[in-house]
């Protein structure tokens, strides 16, 4: 089978893509699947995409990106299968997923992992206003089948397309989260990972870690694209990169993951406490969405449901690494169990079955 990836952003650079779609790439191989990927950004637009200021490069890559996906449709005939992550254009109605479906008549694999029929951002950009959101539903109805990312997710996609699955977001556990936190360190470190649209879930915990920096000594790593503008007196900022993702999630005592309780949390898949749980690291969470189906509270991690609860189970934790490292074994053991490459890899493959 031919399949024909239609994703937003380079290969590599956005996680959403890496852990949905990427790292199964090498199991299509073995399955006799050949694939090409056309990503609507070029590598000189993801650089400066998400950045202030480039406005006239920022609407070039726009442009390009629009050319780009233009041209695909003298190639769609050559394709058995379409698979398209979140959208095959950031921008306007779905005009190619029409085209794909309707004229051409090809079999759409569309996947997504997060509430993107959701108009998230408060910011009044003016590429808000022809973000078009609702074709969402539409593409649902005209896929073959609907990969999505959590059971809210699948909910939604249920209600236009009956042909839509669970596909959880994975955690290679073989060949890139493959270590086990040391928990017996000098060193004591609460961490959080994130992309700078979520760095505002943060400000909540804000008072909780001052709090703490009061009565005992840790440092409190933020990785991420950009720095934040809050400042803590623990505050070690380092910007996120692909080849020390590891090597700096690995300098986690404790990993943090909250969240506001809204449509487009729920919609969240819980992708930052699975990097945590996969390399031994104890995950604190809010109780929204999948992230209760995630963490087995008091088992594999922690569901803080108050400012109280997240304080107390801090300074619990920040005590007793004995504790962390049993929490962090049976955490890692849960994500190799059920949200592993090698445990999700058979329900991938089944996406492109007729």
């Amino acid at each position: 089978m031919k399949i024909l990836i239609l994703a937003p952003f380079p290969f590599g650079k956005a996680p959403s893509q890496r852990f949905r779609y990427e790292q199964y790439l090498p199991h299509l191989k073995q399955q006799g699947h050949h694939f090409k990927i056309m990503s609507f950004f070029n590598e000189k637009t993801w650089e400066v995409l998400f950045w202030p200021g480039n406005r006239w490069r920022k609407i070039m890559g726009f442009i390009k990106g629009f050319l780009r996906r233009f041209l695909i449709l003298f190639a769609v005939h050559r394709f058995d299968w379409i698979l398209i992550h979140r959208e095959t254009a950031p921008l306007g109605p779905p005009l190619m997923e029409w085209f794909i479906a309707k004229v051409f008549q090809k079999k759409i694999i569309y996947d997504f992992d997060d509430a993107i029929w959701i108009n998230a951002s408060s910011k009044k950009y003016l590429s808000q206003r022809f973000k078009y959101p609702q074709k969402v539903k539409k593409i649902c109805h005209w896929s073959y089948r609907v990969s999505t990312g959590n059971q809210y997710l699948k909910d939604f996609a249920l209600q236009f397309n009956q042909n839509s699955v669970y596909n959880p977001t994975t955690i290679d556990t073989e060949n890139h989260h493959n270590q086990l936190k040391n928990q017996n360190s000098d060193k004591l470190v609460i961490g959080w990972t994130g992309s700078h649209s979520t760095l505002r879930y943060l400000e909540p915990l804000l008072p909780i870690l001052e709090k703490l920096e009061n009565k005992y000594a840790f440092e409190f790593h933020l990785i991420c694209s950009i720095e934040p503008t809050f400042k803590l007196n623990s505050l070690i900022f380092k910007k996120w990169q692909k080849s020390t993702e590891i090597e700096d999630l690995l300098q986690f005592n404790l990993g943090l993951m909250p969240l506001t309780n809204d449509g487009w949390s729920r919609g969240k898949c819980g992708f930052k406490a699975l990097q945590y749980m996969a390399l031994g690291i104890p995950p604190l969470v809010s109780p929204v969405g999948v992230n209760t189906q995630i963490v087995d509270h008091g088992i594999t991690g922690y569901v803080c449901k108050s400012n109280k609860e997240w304080f107390v189970t801090l300074e619990s934790l920040l005590q007793n690494w004995k504790k962390r490292s049993f929490i962090g074994k049976a955490a890692r053991q849960k994500v190799i169990e059920q949200y592993s490459v090698l445990s999700n890899q058979r329900n991938f493959l089944s996406l492109f079955r007729l």
